[in-house]
């Protein structure tokens, strides 16, 4: 093996060269649900390209399309929403009845008790090993404490360790810890811990004088180091000139930087909350419904194996083919008991 000598010129110039590639863009590719709003003169403002999946699509990144004055929306495709109509079409073959999915109880008792399980695979957004961990220990009871759990699940409040201060002021086990007084009646929904974006718009609204625009300009800016450290020195000062400590400064800032990693805002959180609770009332109520739902449409993590056996400790009999029957989904069938067993 030959030793490669870092201090020949050459090995010097081709690793500079390629530090100043390092980051550049490589290739065109598509944003997975990004849509760009425009009039009838979206062409004079970018060219248009066609990719390879035959999609048009605008030769800007996220910043450009911003920058040129288009509202840029990502839109999401999430397969719940076809899992939970599948749902509701199963329940009123099998069972006669037609259940309207926005207007059950936003209270039912046993679908909390469900969710409090952990007995989640399947559900939206609460069914890895992580999440399944927090609900157990969450204990949601209410709509708003599934909005608070799903959003908790980020890697902004995660590095900002805020999910444990929450646990134990929601438990009891210890009083919730606010940055500063000022910021008290922003925290008090969520025990003192930082957990949306609207809450880092407002800390940093309260604490520089800011308008919301500025602040949510500053969230975004968090993001990038370049931004991140204009930024702080804008936060630092702003916080002063209106009478903050340092060290209240000092704590602030390292929450919102962490924060910046990835939070969520409430609307969004709700949003999945919504979708999270709808799929598992379905799973409480219409158990068999559900569950071939998701293995036909697969809006979750795990394989159709570990579904199956999921709908077995359900007491679902898994039924063999049948060529008289069977569909190219996954039906749900009423079958007599076997009481020879």
């Amino acid at each position: 093996l030959r030793r490669l000598d870092l201090s020949s010129p050459l090995i010097k110039a081709t690793i500079q060269l390629a530090m100043r590639l390092d980051k550049l863009p490589r290739h065109l590719s598509m944003h997975p649900c990004a849509v760009a709003l425009s009039d009838l003169r979206l062409q004079d403002f970018s060219p248009i390209t066609i990719n390879q999946s035959n999609y048009p699509m605008l030769t800007l990144d996220k910043d450009d399309v911003e920058d040129i004055g288009l509202l840029k929306l990502d839109v999401l495709g999430v397969r719940m929403q076809s899992a939970i109509a599948y749902t509701l079409k199963e329940v009123e073959k099998v069972e006669g009845q037609s259940l309207d999915i926005n207007k059950i109880p936003q209270d039912d008792s046993l679908t909390f008790d469900l969710i409090k399980s952990t007995r989640t695979i399947g559900l939206f957004q609460v069914e890895s090993p992580g999440q399944r961990e927090l609900v157990g220990k969450l204990v949601p009871d209410r709509f708003n404490d599934l909005v608070i759990g799903i959003s908790l699940f980020r890697p902004g409040p995660i590095k900002s360790e805020m999910i444990t201060p929450f646990l134990n002021a929601r438990d009891g086990a210890s009083l919730p810890t606010f940055i500063h007084q000022d910021l008290v009646e922003v925290l008090a929904q969520t025990q003192g811990v930082v957990v949306f974006h609207e809450q880092v718009m407002q800390i940093i609204s309260i604490m520089t004088g800011s308008t919301y625009g500025r602040a949510d300009q500053m969230r975004r800016n968090l993001g990038s180091k370049e931004g991140s450290q204009i930024e702080c020195d804008w936060f630092y000062i702003s916080a002063a000139k209106r009478g903050y400590e340092r060290g209240v400064i000092d704590k602030c800032w390292q929450i919102l930087a962490d924060f910046a990693s990835f939070g969520f805002c409430k609307a969004h959180a709700s949003a999945f909350a919504l979708t999270t609770y709808q799929s598992a009332y379905l799973k409480t109520h219409h158990t068999a419904a559900f569950l071939a739902s998701v293995l036909t449409h697969e809006p979750g993590m795990y394989p159709k194996r570990l579904i199956i056996d999921e709908a077995r400790q359900w007491g679902i009999k898994i039924l063999p083919i049948d060529i008289n029957k069977s569909e190219a989904s996954y039906t749900v069938e009423k079958v007599e008991k076997d009481n020879s067993n």
